[in-house]
């Protein structure tokens, strides 16, 4: 058994239920895993989920220009909004892929985060402030699994020996 310091008591748990040092990182490295994993297949699904009728989406073509229309008060050139909105499910489902496999991982969630960025400062311009918030939660989301990289052990990029890139 190990001793635990608790204020001015020493409380004692079996060997089992303390937490070693190589118990503490698989713990860590799941926890990356499991995050990582949820981030990938939100933005896989969204992304799929727009492109691909069959899924129930609206086709790409038709999600753009439905979209570009909440963006028409804006001062944003709706030529520009309309090609962004057709590309942003198509980047969605790539960036979502390539970070639920784990793959390229520090590339897919450094667009991944630009790609947030772009989408803040469009809604920014709508002024459609409950939704910046959601998508600060993404940001948010992304700066934690980039910073936190070193943990990405269950992963492609582990597999083949590229998490260092």
């Amino acid at each position: 058994m190990r001793g635990a310091s608790r204020g001015s008591r020493q409380v004692f748990l079996p060997k089992s239920m303390t937490p070693d040092s190589d118990s503490a990182a698989l713990d860590r490295q799941l926890a990356y895993l499991v995050f990582r994993l949820t981030l990938g297949i939100n933005i896989l699904v969204h992304g799929a989920g727009r492109i691909f009728v069959t899924l129930g989406g609206p086709g790409a073509e038709a999600f753009a220009t439905t979209t570009a229309a909440e963006f028409t008060k804006t001062a944003l050139p709706a030529g520009l909004v309309h090609a962004f909105l057709f590309v942003l499910p198509f980047a969605e489902a790539v960036l979502g892929l390539l970070t639920t496999l784990g793959l390229f991982t520090r590339w897919a969630l450094a667009l991944g985060g630009l790609m947030i960025t772009v989408l803040v400062f469009g809604t920014a311009m709508r002024s459609d402030w409950n939704t910046v918030g959601v998508q600060m939660i993404y940001a948010a989301t992304y700066y934690l699994l980039l910073v936190n990289r070193a943990q990405n052990r269950f992963s492609l990029d582990a597999l083949v020996g590229k998490n260092k890139g």
